[in-house]
C-alpha cells in the first residue's frame, strides 16, 4: 500500500482521469519567449512529465499584445505561435503527461506602454499608466481570450488555466480598488464579475466540453479594498456555472506587502483558505503555496482541504518528486527551500529561471550529467554546499569519491543558515545530501582535516577543493575588544547582550539581526505568521487584512554599513523587502554611509555624514564579508596533482549557495 493514498489517487474530470492529485502550478521560467520552436520549454516540461506529475500548467501566455508582461513576451494569438507550442505538447504527451496553458492578461501590471485596464489607474509596480478599456476594447479582449484558448487546443494542450488572480486584468475587473467604471462592467460586485464570467463562458464555448478549463481564483486578496468572503464564494459559483472544470487557489496581489511563498511562510500556509471554499462548489479545487513534501500534501488532501495540490518550485527542485513519493523514496526528494534566489529573482532580473538546489532546471537541453567514460579516484575537500554537490554528482557519474570534512557533520555554511528564523528548510537540503551520499556511494570522512601528504599518498586522480570561507575581519581600532564577536561566534551560541551593533548589512548581517530578534527556533507556526503579517484567519474584513501584531524584541539593534544608501539593496529582489520589513517592524535601526572609528569600553564609535556618533552597545558583531579558505590547492598544484577549486574557496565575493552548488556540479560533470 502506498504511503500517500490521497496524493496518488486518480482524479476523474469526466472526459479525462488524472493519474494523481499533483498539479505543477504555473511559473514563468524564461523559456516561453524562445525564437522558433519552443524546444527548451518542451524538454523542461517533458522532464517533469517523466517524473509523474498529474497535470502541468505553463507560465503565463498573453492572449494579445496588450496583455503582454513586457514587450515581445509570450503570446498566443495566431497559428504560427500555436505551431511553436506544438513542440511542447508533443514532448509532454510522448512522456506520458498532460499539460494546460495559462492565459494571462496582465492589465495594469503590464510593463509596457500598450497596457490596458478596467480603469486608467497605474499600479505601484509598473511605471506605465494603463489606458482604460472601451466597450469595444472589452469585447476584443474577451474574444482574444477565447481565440487563445482555441489555439491552445489546436496546439495540443489538454486544457487552459485562466489567470483570474494575483491582481492581473481579470482580477482588476473584480476588485473595487481597480475598477472605477460606471458602465455595465463596473459598479456593484455583480457587475464587476461579469467580465470573469464572460471570459470563462467564451473560452468554454471555443474549446468544447472535453477540454480542461482551470480558473485561478483569488481566495485571499491581502490588499485594501479587496474582496469580502461572501463575494469570493459568489464568484466561485459564477465561474463554475460558466464552465470551469477546476478552481485553483490564488493568494494575494503582486502589490500586496505580505509574503506568501517565501521560506518564512509555514508549509501549506494557505490550505485553510481553500478548505473554507471547497464546500461551496461542486467542482474540484486546488490548493497552493508552500506545499513542498509528499507528507504535507497528503495531510492537506486527507483532511479534505482540497482535491489537488499545486506545486511549482518543488518541481524545479526535483522533477522526480511524484515518482519518488510513489516508489517510497520520499527521503531522496531534493526539497524546494523557497529561497526564491534562482527562480523568482531570476525572472525579475530578466534571467532564465533555474533552482538553487537543482541548477539543471530549465537547462535540460544544455547541461546533462553523463556517466563517466572512465572511473577515476576523486577527493573532495569540504562538505559544504559546493563540496556536497560535487561529490555526489561525481559519484553518480561512476567515479570513486572520498569526501573529507574537518567538522563532525556535513553542511558547511548551511549548518549556520538553518539556524536563522524562517530558514529551517535548509535542513531539508542537508537531509537530501545525507541520503544522496549514501545512494551514490561516496566515502565520507568526517572530523578529518586532510593533509597534502595524505592526499598525495592516496594517489587520487583529481582533487576538488571546496573548503569554503572564513569571516573577513575589518581594519578597526579595538577589533580585539571583548565586546567584539564574529557572526560565527553568535550563531554558534556565544552570549550576546541586549544592546547590539552589527557591522555589515549584507545577507549575513540581516540574518544575524533576525537571529537575535527572537528566541524562536524551528519551523514557523501558522498562527504566529498570520498575526505578524496581519492576516485575518476569520476572513471578516475585505482583503483579509488586519493590524499586524509584532512581538517586541528584548534587544536594541543597529545594523550599519559603510557604503552609502539604504541597507539591504543587495538582498534578493523578491525577498529583500521582506527582510527589511521584518527588521523595520522590530525597531532595528538601519544606517548606511558609516565610518567605523573604534570599539572601546564605551561602545562603538562611528562617523556619519561628518558627525561623530557613539553606540553604547554590549556587543559589536562583525558581518563584514568573507574570504576564501584554501590551505591546500597551491601545494597540491606544486606536487603535480590535478586540482579544481570551487565555491567560496575559489571566490568569496558575492558567495551564495546558488553559485556554490552550481560550481560543484559543473566541475563534477567535467571530471
Amino acid at each position: 500500500m502506498t504511503a500517500y493514498p490521497h496524493l496518488l489517487a486518480p482524479l476523474d474530470l469526466g472526459h479525462v482521469v488524472l493519474p494523481n492529485r499533483v498539479l505543477m502550478g504555473s511559473m514563468h521560467v524564461g523559456l516561453e519567449e524562445e525564437h522558433g520552436p519552443l524546444r527548451k520549454m518542451a524538454a523542461y516540461f517533458a522532464r517533469r512529465a517523466e517524473g509523474g506529475v498529474g497535470l502541468m500548467v505553463t507560465g503565463g501566455v498573453a492572449p494579445n499584445r496588450e496583455g503582454w508582461t513586457k514587450p515581445f513576451a509570450a503570446k498566443l494569438s495566431n497559428r504560427y505561435e500555436a505551431w511553436k507550442h506544438r513542440y511542447v505538447t508533443d514532448a509532454v504527451h510522448e512522456a506520458g503527461g498532460r499539460i494546460a496553458m495559462q492565459i494571462l492578461h496582465t492589465g495594469r501590471y503590464g510593463y509596457h506602454p500598450l497596457a490596458v485596464a478596467p480603469s486608467a489607474l497605474r499600479s505601484p509596480i509598473s511605471p506605465f499608466k494603463p489606458r482604460a478599456l472601451s466597450q469595444t476594447g472589452i469585447e476584443r479582449t474577451l474574444n482574444a481570450f477565447a481565440r487563445s484558448a482555441k489555439l491552445a487546443k489546436e496546439a495540443g494542450y489538454d486544457g487552459v488555466e485562466i489567470m483570474g488572480s494575483e491582481g492581473y486584468l481579470i482580477h482588476q475587473f473584480i476588485a473595487a480598488r481597480t475598477n472605477h467604471r460606471q458602465d455595465v462592467w463596473g459598479g456593484d460586485f455583480e457587475q464587476r464579475i461579469r467580465f470573469p464570467a464572460e471570459v470563462v463562458r467564451r473560452v468554454r464555448a471555443a474549446v468544447g466540453p472535453e477540454f480542461i478549463v482551470i480558473f485561478r481564483l483569488s481566495m485571499l486578496d491581502l490588499v485594501e479594498e479587496g474582496s469580502e468572503w461572501d463575494e469570493i464564494v459568489r464568484l466561485a459559483g459564477v465561474v463554475q456555472e460558466a464552465g470551469a472544470t477546476l478552481l485553483n487557489t490564488g493568494i494575494g496581489w503582486h502589490e500586496a506587502r505580505v509574503p506568501t511563498i517565501a521560506t518564512l511562510v509555514p508549509r501549506a500556509g494557505f490550505a485553510w483558505v481553500t478548505e473554507r471554499l471547497r464546500p461551496h462548489v461542486d467542482i474540484p479545487v486546488i490548493t497552493s503555496n508552500r506545499i513542498n513534501t509528499p507528507e504535507v500534501a497528503e495531510q492537506v488532501l486527507a483532511r479534505g482541504a482540497a482535491d489537488m495540490v499545486s506545486l511549482a518550485r518543488p518541481l524545479l527542485a526535483d522533477p522526480d518528486w511524484v515518482n519518488k513519493a510513489a516508489a517510497k523514496r520520499a527521503d531522496e526528494i531534493n526539497t524546494c527551500i523557497a529561497c526564491n534566489q534562482a527562480c523568482l529573482d531570476h525572472i525579475f532580473e530578466g534571467k532564465r529561471v533555474s533552482c538553487l538546489v537543482n541548477p539543471l532546471a530549465c537547462h535540460e537541453t544544455e547541461w546533462k550529467v553523463h556517466p563517466a567514460m572512465a572511473r577515476r579516484r576523486v577527493a573532495v575537500i569540504g562538505a559544504g554546499p559546493a563540496g556536497l554537490a560535487c561529490a555526489t554528482t561525481a559519484a553518480a557519474r561512476g567515479h570513486d569519491v572520498t569526501l573529507y570534512e574537518q567538522q563532525e557533520q556535513i553542511g558547511g555554511q548551511f549548518l549556520l543558515a538553518r539556524l536563522i528564523p524562517g530558514k529551517d528548510e535548509f535542513n531539508e537540503t542537508l537531509r537530501y545530501f545525507r541520503r544522496r551520499l549514501e545512494t551514490t556511494g561516496v566515502t565520507v570522512r568526517l572530523g578529518h582535516q586532510v593533509t597534502v601528504d595524505e592526499l598525495i599518498a592516496e594517489g587520487f586522480h583529481a582533487v576538488v577543493v571546496a573548503s569554503g570561507v572564513s569571516p573577513r575581519v575589518p581594519k578597526l581600532q579595538g577589533v580585539d575588544h571583548p565586546k567584539v564577536l564574529s557572526y560565527l561566534d553568535v550563531l554558534r551560541g556565544a552570549p550576546v547582550g541586549d544592546r547590539v551593533a552589527i557591522l555589515g548589512a549584507g545577507g549575513i548581517g540581516f540574518d544575524v539581526a533576525e537571529f537575535l530578534l527572537t528566541d524562536h527556533r524551528g519551523p514557523p507556526e501558522l498562527a504566529t505568521y498570520l498575526a505578524e503579517w496581519g492576516i485575518d484567519p476569520e476572513m471578516n474584513v475585505r482583503g483579509g487584512l488586519v493590524e499586524a501584531k509584532v512581538e517586541p524584541s528584548k534587544r536594541t539593534i543597529a545594523l550599519l554599513q559603510r557604503s552609502p544608501g539604504k541597507p539591504g539593496k543587495g538582498l534578493g529582489k523578491t525577498t529583500g523587502w521582506i527582510h527589511r520589513a521584518q527588521l523595520g517592524k522590530a525597531g532595528v535601526q538601519m544606517l548606511g554611509g558609516c565610518t567605523y572609528d573604534r570599539v572601546d569600553d564605551e561602545g562603538l564609535h562611528v562617523t556619519v555624514d561628518g558627525e561623530a556618533k557613539l553606540y553604547p552597545v554590549d556587543n559589536v558583531i562583525l558581518c563584514a564579508g568573507q574570504q576564501p579558505y584554501d590551505e591546500l590547492s597551491e601545494r597540491l598544484v606544486e606536487a603535480g596533482v590535478a586540482v579544481k577549486v570551487v565555491g567560496g574557496a575559489r571566490d568569496a565575493s558575492g558567495l551564495d549557495a546558488k553559485r556554490a552548488i552550481s560550481e560543484g556540479m559543473r566541475v563534477a560533470s567535467e571530471l
